[in-house]
């Protein structure tokens, strides 16, 4: 596969929605989770999504319960608590595996184009991956990295 653009993904209603879609825009893809240390995260993905949309950058939300069932059962009330929460108005999808033999095909392609600094696969909730304009990962940033701090990652990316 060449780009992210090859892959479908489930919304929260269960339709598939074509990553080709977003073509043409920089994407931030991040595994999220409800109740996490780093659910605060949140206030950051949002701030960046209201800063950058208008130039073209889409934060993309995965929830995923791989990680010490730190995600609500049903996708409705991950959704409600985000928006209630933090304000999540960037796109959230249905509930994925982003890890082990049940990883969503986005996820593994990720993470084939992205090593970890410890690991190859996705060790934690808010992994967080840049998505240039042509659909190639450019970066990758770890769960205890703060969504600010990818400022500068995105403006090289948004020229």
């Amino acid at each position: 596969m060449a780009s992210v653009y090859e892959f479908s993904v489930e919304k929260p209603d269960g339709t598939l929605q074509s990553m080709k879609d977003y073509e043409g825009k920089v994407m931030v893809i991040v595994n999220t989770a409800s109740k996490c240390g780093f659910t605060d995260q949140f206030n950051e993905l949002q701030q960046l999504y209201e800063d950058y949309r208008e130039q073209g950058l889409v934060v993309l939300g995965f929830p995923s319960d791989n990680f010490r069932n730190q995600e609500f059962e049903s996708i409705k009330e991950t959704i409600s608590f985000c928006e209630r929460n933090y304000g999540v108005t960037f796109p959230m999808f249905a509930k994925v595996d982003v890890i082990g033999k049940k990883a969503a095909p986005l996820f593994s392609y990720l993470t084939d184009q992205k090593k970890g600094l410890l690991t190859e696969g996705i060790k934690w909730n808010f992994t967080k991956f840049l998505i240039d304009r042509k659909g190639s990962v450019v970066d990758r940033f770890a769960p205890q990295t703060s969504p600010a701090k990818m400022r500068t990652a995105i403006e090289k990316s948004i020229q």
